[in-house]
């Protein structure tokens, strides 16, 4: 007669253990976090300044030069010679016949002149500025 005990395996063999397997997992989660802080600011700058700028003036000169002398016909009423415009002056005069007579030409002169004209303005520039500050430590920070 065999012993109960021999019959029993469980008996023979030691309780199994029971060994846990552990998986660890990463969980990430973000989060917005305030560093510092800026500040913008906006400055116009003027400045008085002083310029020379060429400036050209035109003049005229009227001569007359007197003819008083009789045409058989009136000479062109303007003519050109040179930079000197010519302006021919007739008039009707009464004799025996009638005549032209060549009374006087206006010579026209148009001169040039040039000069320095200072001209006083103010310019504008702006500027802009950032600041920028630590977390919470105000507008402090250039």
């Amino acid at each position: 007669m065999e012993d109960k005990k021999d019959q029993d395996d469980s008996y023979r063999r030691p309780d199994p253990k029971v060994i846990p397997v552990i998986e660890e997992r990463l969980k990430v989660d973000k989060e917005k976090v305030e560093t510092g802080r800026i500040s913008i600011t906006k400055k116009v700058h003027e400045e008085e300044v002083t310029e020379n700028i060429s400036v050209t003036e035109e003049n005229i000169t009227v001569k007359r030069k007197e003819i008083n002398e009789y045409v058989d016909s009136a000479p062109p009423a303007i003519r050109q010679e040179g930079d000197c415009t010519i302006i021919s002056v007739v008039k009707e005069v009464l004799v025996v016949e009638k005549k032209l007579m060549l009374v006087e030409e206006l010579h026209v002169t148009k001169h040039k002149t040039e000069s320095s004209v200072p001209v006083n303005d103010t310019l504008r520039k702006e500027e802009v500025i950032v600041k920028q500050s630590d977390h919470g430590t105000g507008f402090d920070k250039s």
